[in-house]
């Protein structure tokens, strides 16, 4: 009797003990390094959900973990890029990026920012992990603080610097846009050169553009009444008044 009533527990911690690899893995990154990294993050990430509205074929995130163990393990080989885009897969809320879940699929574009305590890892250990591992094809890393700005674009398995214009903007051929800093931030801007908006900003944008044309639309009417106002001083001088042509 007591061996039955002691066999329940010891089965648990026995189940407890054996680890097998969930089908849906929490991400487990930790907090954000400020409340610039959290914010840029955010932008990044609505701005591209904006832009690509009438897509469903890509997915973006940040501050998430992507697990890539070859075991299926939630315990080894796993990394939280800030920012990251997969294309190719379907548009839906994920708990983390699982690699062997994803049909092998990896992200596409990353950008990592800087800070005093993960400058070196961004620029060594995570450079190198998504240039021979992840053979992730657009890389940036960006300081929210000092602004500091690069990008790698994969060349035969190897990252090769990405030379900026004129501007100092970025060009990603993954995601076929610049990224560039606007008012010390991390913006991305079309190939023609627009900057990509907010939907609150393109309602400014269309405000602030209404207001030009009644302002120009006042200026013409201003100079059409001084014009008229002109000639009727010149029938007047001639004697004639013009009320009565």
């Amino acid at each position: 009797m007591s061996q039955g009533i002691t066999s329940e527990p010891i089965l648990q911690d026995i189940a407890e003990d054996i680890q097998f690899p969930p089908g849906d893995l929490w991400s487990e990154e930790p907090p954000l390094e400020s409340d610039l990294h959290r914010e840029q993050i955010e932008l990044l990430i609505r701005l591209l959900k904006w832009w690509w509205r009438e897509r469903q074929d890509f997915y973006v995130t940040g501050n998430l973990t992507v697990y890539y163990s070859p075991n299926q393990r939630k315990s080894e080989y796993f990394r939280g890029p800030d920012f990251f885009v997969v294309l190719g897969t379907e548009k839906k809320d994920r708990k983390s990026w699982v690699v062997w879940q994803e049909d092998g699929k990896y992200p596409h574009v990353i950008v990592e920012l800087l800070s005093d305590s993960t400058a070196s890892v961004d620029k060594g250990l995570k450079k190198q992990i998504y240039q021979d591992i992840f053979r992730t094809l657009d890389y940036f890393w960006f300081d929210p603080a000092d602004l500091e700005f690069k990008g790698f674009h994969l060349v035969e398995g190897q990252y090769q610097e990405i030379v900026p214009n004129d501007r100092g903007w970025l060009w990603s051929q993954q995601l076929e846009l610049y990224l560039g800093i606007y008012q010390k931030k991390l913006r991305f801007f079309t190939d023609a050169g627009d900057l990509v908006l907010f939907p609150e900003e393109e309602m400014q944008q269309q405000a602030e553009q209404e207001r030009q044309r009644a302002e120009q639309e006042r200026q013409r009417a201003d100079r059409a009444e001084q014009e008229l106002e002109m000639l009727r001083s010149q029938l007047r001088a001639q004697g004639i008044e013009p009320e009565s042509l």
